[in-house]
């Protein structure tokens, strides 16, 4: 199975690898498509997308003895780790929303982001150029509180796409390797994600990357007195662009250096697994709807 349609795989990889570097709009276009289309769907899903991840906080007496576990490295235990909440009430909910605008397929991968679907539709063969139909979402709910809600999320190695280097039919994809550069130190960062596969029936689909942030709030800390509670305060939906754009053309990584920049890992961790920084505030300056935040009201 390994091996039985890499020849047609690598040929048209070769091309339309290419292709998108030949001309950067393609993906430019998808990935404003695609960011605008999760827009519009957590705002008009907003309702229901706030009810059930309420609910969390609604439930407590059924799991006050049993909590998540504490997270970070000094937690102060006055807050819950919504990290579950977010990916139920949310992302779960996406997959039917998406079958509103694409055919929705689950095509397996071994490692990547929690979410990822392979999304059909007419208009992306119109913003591809013909190329193709389709695209691989790949989507990473990233729930965060108000003592963790920064201009930045972190990523791992298996939720970045890099520039996808197949020089050889056997060698198989292979990303450059990346650097997350910071004020005071930088480290290599080994995305794994390509930026573009080949299914077996030769569907091309460009990977395009979401990161959705649900916000809570506490309750706690808004007034003296209150029960306590983290209900949903916002919805932040990060584009990030993907891994020929970063590094091909045009090269967004050199343009903005700071992009990407070190993670909270500490040295001890297997350094093809640290993680990585991505700050909102030049994505903003790449692209102004590469950020985009939903308030609850």
């Amino acid at each position: 199975m390994y091996n039985q349609y890499r020849k047609n795989q690598f040929a048209t990889y070769q091309k339309v690898r290419q292709q998108l570097i030949s001309d950067p709009s393609i993906l430019l276009a998808l990935e404003k498509y695609f960011a605008e289309t999760i827009n519009e769907l957590v705002a008009t899903n907003l309702d229901a997308i706030q009810k059930d991840y309420n609910e969390a906080s609604f439930l407590f007496p059924f799991w006050q003895n049993y909590p998540p576990d504490e997270r970070g490295r000094k937690p102060r235990g006055d807050q819950y780790p919504w990290i579950e909440v977010g990916e139920h009430a949310v992302g779960d909910k996406l997959p039917r929303l998406l079958q509103k605008y694409f055919k929705v397929r689950d095509a397996g991968i071994p490692t990547g982001p929690d979410k990822r679907f392979i999304l059909s539709n007419d208009k992306i063969s119109e913003l591809t150029k013909g190329i193709t139909n389709s695209a691989w979402l790949f989507l990473d709910i990233k729930s965060v509180g108000p003592r963790d809600d920064f201009e930045h999320t972190v990523m791992s190695h298996n939720q970045i796409s890099g520039d996808g280097i197949w020089d050889k039919e056997k060698s198989g994809v292979k990303n450059s390797i990346m650097t997350a550069r910071g004020r005071h130190t930088s480290h290599k960062f080994h995305c794994s994600i390509p930026p573009l596969y080949v299914l077996s029936d030769g569907t091309v689909a460009p990977v395009v990357l979401i990161a959705l942030k649900p916000v809570y709030r506490m309750l706690s800390l808004d007034k003296k007195g209150n029960d306590g509670g983290q209900p949903l305060g916002r919805v932040t939906i990060a584009t990030i662009p993907n891994g020929i754009l970063l590094e091909e053309n045009p090269a967004y990584l050199k343009k903005y250096p700071g992009l990407f920049f070190p993670g909270k890992d500490d040295k001890g961790k297997n350094p093809l697994k640290v993680r990585s920084r991505i700050s909102f505030d030049l994505l903003k300056k790449i692209d102004a709807w590469r950020v985009q935040n939903i308030l609850i009201k």
